[in-house]
């Protein structure tokens, strides 16, 4: 796989081997450029960073996996939170065992929906009022799931959660209800070998559902079908080592992908190829997601594993890769 340099375009030779086909070849701008942290969190609080989603106005809204709850950071670089997840006092949680808030999507009239995963009957798809409150739960998934990544398809009103543990995309009515096991298969599933973490991110994209695969370290694409089933799924990217969440920064399939143990954000091409453009010195400690809003890219750490400095970064997105 050629390597190039990072947050730097070298026009002519990544538009031959179709990298950054979608980019015009004049261009020697920065996929992203100004990267700087904009907020720490305190890890012994469980302010563990796990999905992110962008406001209008600067905000971003996010899950905090092990706090259990949902926040809003303004511009200001205040938090505030918006809602707290019911307590387990016996959790049974597949694969990490601890009661965790994971994927969050927001509707355009501000709900907040967000996944839940304790092992027991509270383990599914939870409504958060728009400006926050109570906490409500609208589906209810498979206590031996991980629901980990989480999609709203505003339009059909739909949700889809990625299945961490059971290597399934359900499909969930926006409104709630029971959710269908939509996808499923080998593409999906996790490995035994390594950490049993299959399907993580999730997004809709051009009539289809994208998913990351974190063992398999691959970006799958799913085409809704006009009856809304699940057609065949392909492979778009392989090679992407713990890849959590991703976002597709314009109109085109091209992907902004965190890799979360290398604590590295890629860039993949529609071809498959990819290129990290930022990397643990730009501040990353383990990315896990990442939203966009105009040309605002916002990457959240966890610190899973480096244990050091969860926090929320921002960066300038490239005007051409924008409006790709």
């Amino acid at each position: 796989m050629p390597r190039f340099p990072r947050r730097a375009v070298v026009a002519p030779a990544v538009v031959a081997i179709g990298l950054l086909a979608a980019v015009p070849a004049a261009s020697d701008e920065p996929v992203l450029s100004r990267p700087h942290t904009v907020a720490h969190f305190d890890l012994a609080q469980g302010q563990t960073p796990e999905s992110v989603v962008a406001e209008q106005g600067g905000s971003v809204d996010m899950s905090f996996a092990f706090a259990r709850q949902v926040v809003k950071v303004t511009r200001e670089r205040r938090v505030r939170v918006l809602a707290t997840l019911p307590d387990e006092s016996h959790p049974r949680t597949p694969l990490v065992s601890s009661p965790v808030t994971h994927g969050l999507a927001r509707a355009h009239d501000g709900t907040l929906y967000v996944n839940y995963a304790t092992g027991t009957s509270r383990t599914g798809v939870w409504r958060i009022p728009a400006g926050g409150g109570s906490p409500e739960q609208i589906a209810q998934l498979p206590a031996d799931g991980l629901p980990n990544g989480l999609a709203l398809d505003e339009r059909h009103g739909v949700l889809y959660a990625a299945d961490s543990a059971l290597g399934t995309v359900w499909r969930i009515p926006q409104s709630g209800g029971t959710p269908t096991a939509w996808a499923t298969g080998t593409e999906l599933s996790g490995l035994p070998s390594a950490t049993g973490f299959g399907a993580n991110g999730v997004k809709v994209h051009k009539d289809a559902v994208w998913v990351t695969n974190t063992d398999r370290g691959t970006l799958l694409r799913i085409p809704v079908g006009t009856d809304g089933s699940a057609g065949p799924t392909e492979t778009r990217a392989t090679g992407l080592t713990g890849v959590d969440d991703f976002v597709f920064p314009g109109h085109s399939d091209l992907v902004l992908a965190a890799l979360s143990p290398s604590n590295e954000i890629a860039l993949v091409a529609p071809d498959g190829s990819h290129a990290d453009v930022l990397t643990v010195q730009e501040g990353l400690s383990n990315p896990t997601s990442l939203a966009v809003r105009g040309r605002d890219v916002f990457v959240a750490s966890s610190a899973y594993f480096t244990q050091r400095d969860p926090n929320l970064l921002k960066a300038l997105l490239g005007a051409h890769f924008s409006r790709s």
